[in-house]
């Protein structure tokens, strides 16, 4: 039997100490050198056979690029690790297991120092508090409180709902926005290609006519003629606008401004509104459940409500419980609640279970997100297609003008 061909591989990963380190080893496929890594308690960030550009090269990670780790990677982290908990499997254990298995590369680099940082003796919350870019406060405060009431797996199930809700959530907005945006994007194709390709094609026929054009027509024609100096502007403009917005979009400055006009457009300022309420109620049931206090349950879900008018409100509402004043009065006073969540606030207050009754109100907002989604899609696909259709029926008509004009005067002849 003929011997296992082996083949040199070097490699670049993170060791038990949480040190990057390299080196080159031998091994007859990707897989066997990577169960050698393991062995030797050392996570592969880099493996790649000498003289090729096969192995983990395959999937190139520029640091720059990288995405952040989604609510369903951290959902799925905290589900595994509840799990492992609660069957009694240590925290320094469940946290190496859960590396080994995560794909996402920042959220494998944040969970190498954090395990790090627990050998040494810190706390997981501790720990994961270092890394706000890539753990949401809300993950650390509902460990934070799990780790000081001894139901450390109970948190972390609660973190998962929470994030898997949250997806669901958005997940309904996206399926809502997905056909409009598709549609309107194919409108704006079609008529900049008509406007670049056909209409000089008529241009030329019209120009033979010596007649004056039409208004419509002629419109077409100026728009045609810009197109080789608007069509670069707009393009840069549009790249430019949105490198831009990538990186200010959540800046206080620019929130200021935008959050309020979301709240207010037409149909969709109800949604972002009843979105906004529903990330409240259900976060705000979620930290009281795990018996975070509620001063910093208020500040923390004013910052994850992901609008900026719903902040500001939820401060006010934090420094009036701060000086003894009911949550319901405060939130009333705000204006920006509707009626029925304060009641219901007020409620719970009354029995002592408004963590039950914010999270009745999650539940009911979370419905009527769905359903306006569903009504939003349903009212939006005929209005687009009209839009549609509109837009290249009139480029149809105004091209043609001409030519009926042209009927016209000879049949008066």
């Amino acid at each position: 039997m003929a011997a296992t061909k082996t083949q040199q591989w070097t490699y670049k990963g993170i060791d038990a100490g949480g040190k990057t380190v390299k080196g080159v080893l031998d091994a007859p496929s990707e897989g066997q050198a990577i169960q050698q890594l393991k062995a030797q308690s050392i996570i592969p960030d880099k493996l790649v056979a000498k003289g090729g550009g096969t192995g983990l090269q395959r999937e190139i990670n520029i640091p720059g690029l990288e995405r952040n780790p989604s609510l369903k990677d951290l959902a799925v982290l905290t589900r595994q690790m509840a799990t492992m908990v609660n069957a009694g499997v240590s925290i320094l254990r469940a946290l190496s297991i859960v590396t080994d298995q995560v794909e996402n590369p920042k959220l494998k680099r944040t969970l190498v120092e954090v395990t790090t940082d627990v050998e040494g003796g810190s706390a997981l919350s501790v720990s994961l508090e270092k890394f706000p870019l890539i753990i949401p406060p809300i993950m650390v405060h509902l460990i934070r409180a799990g780790e000081a009431g001894g139901f450390l797996d109970r948190s972390l199930l609660m973190v998962a709902d929470n994030f898997e809700a949250e997806t669901k959530l958005r997940g309904k907005v996206k399926s809502a926005m997905t056909y409009p945006v598709v549609v309107l994007i194919v409108a704006l194709v079609a008529v900049a290609a008509m406007l670049i390709f056909i209409v000089p094609v008529f241009e030329s026929m019209f120009a033979d006519l010596g007649s004056a054009l039409p208004g419509p027509t002629q419109v077409l024609v100026d728009l045609s003629e810009a197109m080789p100096i608007v069509a670069p502007i707009l393009i840069v403009s549009i790249i430019a606008f949105s490198i831009w917005w990538g990186r200010s979009k959540n800046t206080e400055a620019v929130r200021r401004v935008v959050d309020p006009i979301k709240l207010k457009l037409p149909v969709f300022g109800k949604l972002n509104k009843l979105i906004a309420l529903t990330r409240f109620a259900r976060n705000f049931s979620t930290m009281l459940t795990s018996g975070v206090p509620i001063l910093q349950s208020l500040s923390i879900v004013g910052a994850t409500s992901d609008n900026y008018v719903i902040n500001a409100a939820l401060i006010s509402v934090q420094d009036a419980v701060r000086q003894g004043r009911p949550i319901a009065e405060a939130m009333a006073e705000a204006e920006v609640f509707p009626d029925m969540l304060v009641q219901m606030v007020g409620i719970g207050e009354e029995s002592g279970e408004i963590d039950t009754m914010l999270a009745k109100t999650g539940d009911f907002y979370d419905d009527e997100v769905e359903t306006m989604s569903s009504q939003l899609t349903a009212m939006i696909e005929p209005l687009m297609i009209v839009l549609m259709g509109g837009l290249l029926g009139f480029m149809i008509v105004a091209l043609y003008m001409p030519m009926f004009m042209i009927f016209q005067d000879i049949q008066s002849l």
